[in-house]
């Protein structure tokens, strides 16, 4: 008997329906996420489970899939379709012969070998085997059957979900790195964090970097972490004002094509970077952060968390342009913005919600281009197409925004750190409007972050040579 897990019902077999030979077959075929949730509710991370290189180093052709992930399986027969609900596990005996690997299709076997009337025990001979025949685990089940017939519905609202927190930086950096190298101004890295991000992006290949700052306390923080300086360019500057100052200076003068903050405040840079004529565009600069979320289907932006306090409509129009052509720039065509407020309905008493209704109708008359631009709409059902639903509001953003655009920083940055440090997002961002892209971090951000920051910027400088602001 060959089954499908994915039948609406369950419907088991009793002990007196039983006979010798008498069985069931399944196919399953392996995926990233089975490996990564076995391995995380198990425990079990072994790197011969989750890293090809490590395999590859002990022999094997790449990664592997767990053994017991076959004894899983074998469960899942005997629990859900053959004997099926009612079963009691009583033991279980498997001999592994081949590892099997993502990708692959196995058919998980289990046949009545002895029945056992006294104590109602079936021996059920298992066996998982390859497609292609090979034959991956064998071994002996021992259950105790049901003595009544039960007829029950699959729980449909299971959903297996893993979130590989590094899938997005990795995707990030593959990007990153097909461009052509360019010269980034480090501005002083003087903790071992933002020291670390910036030469783990040089290791990464993803630019040149001139790192500015005093070089003593480079070298206190090198020491530190135990990094070696050796092969980088450090201009040394007396303090961090003067590194913001001179780090402006390497970008007006085309020395260098991006900037990188380090631990130094936010508004020094800002400050060094607006009082450079050669800097400014006709846009206002604005941050715009980019979060991969567990719960999310896709990549999600967030503005403005960093820079503009109370913006006005005007500002909140260069806002939304920059992150749309920011999305462009990562490869979303025709990105959804959805410019938030407290409800979704327009208020005059909530300038929040006239500002979202006006920037609307601006992208309908070509004022903003290249997205999709609806709001007023409360985060709910700008997230969720369900909410969305439920209120009776037709949207072709709602459920499905690539951006969210916050009413003030205040909003913006509690959303932003809500999704990092209640939602388990991975966060980085960058700050955009100026000559050159700046890699935006909080001074608390780790390593990863900042490595995924001078990503978007590497990214974003080849967006400001075809398309320059």
């Amino acid at each position: 008997m060959n089954t499908d897990l994915q039948d609406e019902w369950m419907q088991n077999f009793t002990f007196d329906e039983l006979s010798i030979g008498q069985g069931a077959t399944i196919a399953r075929t392996l995926t990233e996420a089975d490996v990564a949730g076995f391995a995380a509710v198990s425990g079990d991370i072994n790197p011969t489970h989750l890293s090809d290189s490590y395999a590859r180093e002990q022999g094997l052709l790449g990664r592997t899939v767990h053994g017991m992930w076959s004894g899983a399986l074998v469960s899942a027969v005997l629990g859900t379709v053959f004997p099926g609900p009612g079963t009691i596990y009583v033991e279980q005996r498997m001999r592994f012969l081949g590892a099997a690997r993502v990708g692959d299709t196995l058919d998980i076997s289990v046949r009545v070998k002895a029945l056992e009337r006294a104590t109602r025990q079936v021996t059920l001979d298992c066996m998982v085997r390859r497609h292609d025949g090979k034959a991956l685990m064998v071994g002996e089940a021992v259950v105790t059957a049901p003595t009544h017939k039960l007829r029950a519905q699959r729980a449909s609202g299971l959903r297996w979900h893993v979130f590989d927190a590094s899938a997005g930086l990795q995707r990030l950096l593959e990007e990153a790195t097909q461009h052509d190298g360019l010269r980034c101004a480090i501005v002083h890295p003087c903790d071992v964090e933002s020291l670390r991000g910036a030469m783990e992006a040089a290791l990464h290949g993803l630019f040149t970097p001139v790192i500015v700052a005093p070089v003593r306390r480079v070298r206190a923080a090198a020491e530190e972490a135990g990094l070696d300086l050796t092969s980088m360019e450090i201009e040394d500057v007396p303090h961090s004002h003067a590194a913001a100052d001179r780090a402006a200076e390497l970008a007006a003068t085309g020395a260098v094509q991006a900037l990188m903050k380090g631990s130094l405040h936010t508004d020094e840079l800002m400050m060094a970077v607006l009082a450079r004529p050669e800097l400014r565009t006709k846009r206002r600069l604005s941050h715009v952060f980019r979060f991969d979320v567990p719960a999310y289907h896709k990549p999600l932006l967030v503005t403005d968390a960093a820079l503009n306090i109370a913006p006005t409509l005007e500002d909140k129009v260069h806002i939304a342009q920059n992150a749309i052509d920011f999305a462009q720039a990562l490869g979303c065509e025709k990105p959804k913005l959805a410019a938030l407020a407290a409800v979704e309905s327009v208020n005059p008493r909530m300038a929040a919600t006239l500002d979202a209704a006006a920037l609307s109708k601006m992208a309908d008359r070509g004022q903003i281009t290249g997205g999709l631009v609806d709001g007023p709409l409360a985060f709910d059902n700008a997230i969720s197409s369900q909410a969305a639903s439920i209120k009776g509001i037709a949207s072709p953003v709602a459920g499905d925004p690539d951006i969210l655009l916050a009413p003030d920083l205040a909003s913006a940055n509690i959303l932003a750190k809500q999704l990092e440090y209640l939602g388990g997002a991975m966060g980085s961002g960058v700050v955009i409007g100026a000559r050159v892209p700046i890699a935006l971090t909080s001074r608390s951000d780790g390593a990863t972050a900042r490595l995924a920051s001078a990503a978007l910027a590497v990214i974003l400088a080849q967006r400001y040579r075809s398309h320059p602001l």
